[in-house]
């Protein structure tokens, strides 16, 4: 079920008989055909066991299943979409960066603390508390949101890469995260939290960043 770009903030999505999808409420735009939109309390493919980590990840992104017959536009607050094919392996991202993916993708979360995301991974070095991320593995297709685009940066062991968690959309492969604080460029010019936050992601594998670093 991939999606199609219709230009750089909607996608659209065929579904036919028996198959699903699931996407934030509130994303679709249009669609044609026979085509139901119920709200989603299993916490998608991952059930209740998903549903719950995602509570306590403070992760209030919700979600509603799509079924039925017919093509469906997803868009949401004029954000930048971009989409990843999965062929088995496991993307992480934010909740609310997630517009919409396949109903065949496994969804889970990745405890990671316990404040919800990459950007729980910087309240969490400030308060000692951690995070969960959304997991999707498989086969299939997940469309996720930025700001101003997204640019994909390739991972491998001979060249880490240093990323500002607010410009993080996601990641996949066999990656590591490593969150830690350097005097950079954005305090010598007066724009830093203070805290010069970077993410360093190493393994093999791929991130996605965002051009711009305005929240969701």
């Amino acid at each position: 079920m991939p999606f199609t770009a219709l230009n750089s903030r909607i996608v659209e999505a065929r579904i036919g008989p028996g198959q699903r999808m699931f996407s934030q409420r509130g994303a679709m735009l249009a669609y044609r055909g026979e085509v139901s939109f119920t709200p989603n309390i299993q916490g998608g493919q991952g059930g209740i066991g998903s549903m719950i980590g995602r509570r306590v990840a403070g992760e209030a992104t919700p979600l509603m299943t799509v079924e039925g017959t017919g093509t469906v536009m997803f868009g949401h607050g004029g954000h930048h979409v971009h989409v990843v094919d999965l062929t088995g392996e496991t993307l992480y991202v934010e909740a609310d960066r997630l517009l919409a993916f396949d109903g065949s993708l496994q969804q889970g979360t990745m405890f990671m603390g316990s404040q919800g995301g990459v950007m729980g991974m910087v309240r969490g070095q400030v308060t000692g508390q951690g995070l969960f991320t959304t997991t999707l593995k498989g086969v299939g297709s997940a469309a996720v949101m930025a700001h101003g685009g997204v640019i994909e940066l390739p991972i491998t062991p001979q060249r880490p890469v240093h990323v500002d968690p607010q410009a993080y959309v996601a990641h996949r492969g066999d990656v590591r995260n490593k969150l830690s604080t350097a005097l950079g460029w954005r305090d010598m010019v007066g724009r830093g939290s203070g805290e010069a936050f970077q993410l360093e992601l190493s393994g093999q594998g791929t991130v996605y960043v965002q051009a711009s670093e305005k929240k969701l």
